[in-house]
């Protein structure tokens, strides 16, 4: 014992000093694990447990090292790792230390229990251990009350980060706990490096600490400020980007009226549209009658794009299939800002104002109007794309063909596939000439499989486990997802897919823990609906695939395996391949498949020759 101005200080043993520059070194060495190291959802559960264990075993060893009086000497309890400042405060730290290695060795020995039950154990670790600190700072010395409270409060502040939002997108949630875990393991070697020196020359570090009191308390300050600020900074940032942005809501347009065609493909109402129409364009939004794949009548909206300046003539049909938007009301191509954008919008563009077609698109069902959208199911996407346009053709101010080129990307491509499979025995009043899908989910089953554990097929997953949950009950797909994959899915199913909510969407997706679906339900009666969903013809008309070879979402191995087995069962299928293009910039404006699509389109309304035969071509990427 060693008595220092009137206070007695118990000193630490030497096996207390070497057990904690290990704990300390192994903070560190988690904090860089999580901080550089490319690690899974449940890599970084694990190493995250192991370290809110090891910062619990150090707070545990720092209140053993407490004063047998009423207080210790507050010099270097300020930090992130506290020292109690009397004997209740000491079993306070004790029980706060236990409760961090309890939390941790739950996350490590369980890393697949679930992300939110692991965010909200983080959480609790992290507020509790933000409010010792906190009383700890207030109770310590002047010199690092203010450091010690502000990073206190930091550490509350990224509690309430993780507890406000239990789905945390992954890289904030690593760099924060990863932050974490490296400033307590810088804090507990300098208070071990300050604990040596204090006992071995008390008398001259005061005295040199003293030459320059005012430089050392301004650093701390400003440290402790900063990381403040970034955990406040990061908590609200975090609820703006994943909370999406306000839906539209759907107006009186989308109201179904008393008196409705019994007939599918009959027009109700239409109305002009204004927004996101592009120069040399006019447009209208349309609601119109529909049916569902088991017959039941059913009511969609859409779009009718046509050029301003036409002469009254029949002009050229173009069906479009639009690709994921989302599956609420409000996320209806109709009710967006940017209702043309979707797909291969530039060349839809130009298609219509220098080429003096019309497109019609589909909102589908459930989407616009009332109703659960059927996401992914191909004979109603098929149904709703054909009414469209017939509905369209009925459309008094304009004057359309009866022949029509169909299109498609992603979804839309499934959509498109299907829709000319059905097209000859579900509408006969239409001609397909041909059809052109663009990285079509063509083989949903495989892209179930190959994308289940990706942030977009998690998100993909979720919209299929809301919709699908009513579409088709039997599955009872709410009762079997796989754990922690409900709240995420619910949260997920109410963003749209389009402008700032896709990254919305998608950084949720980061959070969903594992697999949206068990293997169980992939490999049962799930796999089976999912099988269905592949479109394998005949065609009516041409087909043109699509695929970007740097697709993440849509696998250029699985749509060559489809490919490939429509041509052996004799399908004639035009198949183009490019270099460097993604899901995305496979049919962004400068992409190379823009105007040959413009091209085999006008090609297939002027009834020149499409291969007869199947034939690939793989574009190299362009500069």
């Amino acid at each position: 014992m060693q008595n220092i101005g009137g206070t007695v200080v118990t000193q630490h043993t030497r096996w207390q000093q070497v057990v904690r520059v290990l704990v300390a070194i192994a903070l560190l060495a988690l904090g860089l694990v999580l901080l550089l190291g490319g690690l899974t959802v449940q890599q970084t559960t694990l190493v995250t447990g192991i370290g809110v264990a090891v910062a619990g075993v150090a707070l545990t060893m720092q209140s053993l090292s407490r004063v047998a009086g009423d207080e210790v000497q507050g010099e270097d309890r300020a930090g992130a790792l506290p020292i109690a400042v009397s004997r209740t405060q000491t079993w306070i730290v004790r029980f706060a230390g236990l409760a961090l290695i309890v939390a941790g060795s739950f996350m490590a020995l369980w890393p697949n229990a679930g992300a939110p039950w692991l965010a909200s154990l983080v959480a609790v670790a992290l507020i509790l251990h933000g409010a010792v600190s906190a009383v700890a700072a207030v109770r310590g010395d002047a010199d690092h009350r203010v450091a010690g409270v502000l990073i206190a409060l930091a550490g509350i502040a990224l509690g309430v980060l993780a507890f406000s939002w239990p789905v945390l997108t992954l890289v904030l949630f690593r760099l924060a706990v990863a932050a974490w875990l490296l400033f307590n393991g810088v804090q507990l070697l300098l208070e071990l490096w300050r604990s040596k020196k204090h006992t071995k020359q008390r008398t001259n570090e005061a005295k040199k600490s003293a030459s320059n009191p005012a430089l050392a308390r301004w650093s701390r300050t400003i440290a402790a400020g900063l990381a403040l600020v970034l955990a406040v900074g990061a908590t609200i940032g975090s609820a703006q980007l994943l909370g999406g942005t306000p839906l539209p809501t759907p107006d009186a347009f989308y109201t179904v009226p008393e008196d409705v065609p019994s007939q599918p493909g009959q027009l109700i109402r239409t109305e002009p549209l204004t927004i996101g129409v592009p120069a040399g364009a006019v447009a209208w939004k349309m609601l119109y009658t529909t049916t569902r794949p088991d017959g039941s009548a059913a009511i969609s909206s859409g779009t009718i794009l046509a050029p301003s300046a036409h002469d009254g003539s029949t002009l050229p049909l173009l069906t479009v299939s639009h690709g994921t938007t989302g599956v609420v009301d409000g996320c209806a191509p109709s009710l967006g800002a940017t209702p043309f954008a979707d797909g291969a919008g530039t060349a839809m563009q130009e298609m219509v104002t220098k080429h003096g077609w019309v497109a019609v698109t589909s909102d589908y069902t459930g989407m616009g109007t009332s109703g659960v959208a059927e996401y992914l199911v191909g004979a109603a996407e098929a149904r709703n794309v054909l009414d469209a346009s017939l509905a369209a053709r009925q459309f008094e101010a304009l004057s359309l063909s009866s022949d029509t080129v169909v299109w498609g990307h992603s979804q839309g491509g499934q959509g498109a596939l299907w829709t000319a499979q059905l097209a000859e025995k579900y509408a006969p009043e239409l001609t397909v000439l041909g059809v052109g899908a663009f990285a079509p989910a063509a083989d949903l089953f495989g892209l179930a499989n190959a994308d289940k554990n990706t942030a977009p097929g998690k998100t993909v997953s979720s919209y299929i486990a809301y919709t699908w949950n009513e579409t088709f009950p039997e599955l009872e797909l709410s009762k079997h997802l796989t754990p922690g994959s409900s709240g995420p899915v619910q949260r997920i199913s109410q963003l749209c897919f389009n402008g700032s909510d896709a990254l919305s969407a998608i950084l949720l997706g980061t959070q969903v823990p594992s697999q949206v679906f068990p293997e169980s339900m992939l490999s049962g009666d799930l796999g089976k609906l999912l099988k269905q969903q592949t479109p394998t013809g005949p065609f009516a008309g041409p087909v043109l695939i699509a695929q970007g070879l740097a697709d993440p979402l849509v696998l250029p191995k699985l749509q060559d395996h489809w490919v490939s087995d429509r041509c052996d069962a004799g399908i004639a299928i035009d198949y183009r391949k490019f270099e460097g293009l993604s899901h995305v910039s496979l049919v962004a404006a400068d992409s190379p498949l823009t105007p040959q699509l413009v091209e085999w389109t006008l090609d297939r309304w002027n009834g020149d020759p499409a291969p007869e035969k199947c034939v690939s071509k793989t574009y190299p990427k362009t500069k």
